[in-house]
């Protein structure tokens, strides 16, 4: 039950992500580590260091490349002991990722950003309604042989509705209070609603970091977690 809770961990370095994780303690299982972390130095070491506490780890990498070189990363990350791994791409980009994560790595497809709304999307020149996107990426990640996909929980429930249901379906941009936008995420649900409309984990990153108290913080989306999930 409490692998359902990804921390982002979007912190500048890794000595701040390892306070964190000391601090958050056996409330957190799952830790997401991304690109400001990658940047920083230190990446791989903080994820042997996650593993050796008995943690779950998801490399949010949003590989981007020629399928070659994707394909090349993933196969580097497979024995590594991660989880979860993002791919951002068109159809043989995932194919690609898809074919060398071997035997325990889930690859992930990023559907449509939560960071992005209606107006973002023109902006990029897709000219199709926000859940069609969803939806259409969502299909493809599943033919080119993802494990799941990284979506908002205002699509989920569609998702579950019409894409096969062993899709894993991982939601970022949660607010655990309410619904209202916050910082760049535009598109966001509380937890209770994401996990109504059929996601699999949720992703909290600022709502427990910059807490006052961020193990109590984690508790609470742990209990309203069991709550919706276990009831």
């Amino acid at each position: 039950m409490k692998d359902r809770l990804i921390f982002a961990m979007d912190v500048p370095d890794c000595n701040r992500a390892r306070a964190l994780a000391e601090e958050l303690g056996d409330t957190v299982t799952f830790y997401k580590i991304g690109l400001e972390l990658m940047m920083s130095g230190g990446y791989f070491e903080l994820l042997e260091w996650l593993l050796a506490k008995d943690k779950k780890v998801f490399c949010d990498l949003k590989f981007f490349d020629i399928p070659a070189t994707v394909g090349s990363a993933v196969r580097q990350l497979k024995d590594r002991g991660a989880s979860f791994v993002t791919v951002h791409g068109n159809q043989s980009i995932m194919e690609a990722a898809a074919a060398n994560k071997g035997d325990t790595l889930k690859v992930l497809g990023v559907t449509v950003l939560t960071s992005l709304d209606r107006g973002d999307l023109d902006d990029l020149g897709f000219d199709c309604d926000i859940e069609d996107l969803v939806l259409s990426r969502a299909r493809r990640a599943l033919e080119a042989g993802c494990d799941g996909v990284i979506s908002s929980g205002l699509e989920v429930q569609k998702l579950r509705e019409h894409i096969d249901s062993k899709l894993l379906v991982v939601t970022p941009g949660i607010r655990p209070v309410d619904n209202k936008p916050q910082g760049d995420q535009k598109r966001v649900v509380t937890v209770d609603k994401a996990f109504a409309n059929g996601a699999d984990y949720i992703v909290v990153g600022r709502p427990i970091r910059d807490a006052d108290n961020p193990r109590a913080a984690a508790e609470a989306i742990q209990a309203t977690i069991a709550a919706q999930v276990g009831a």
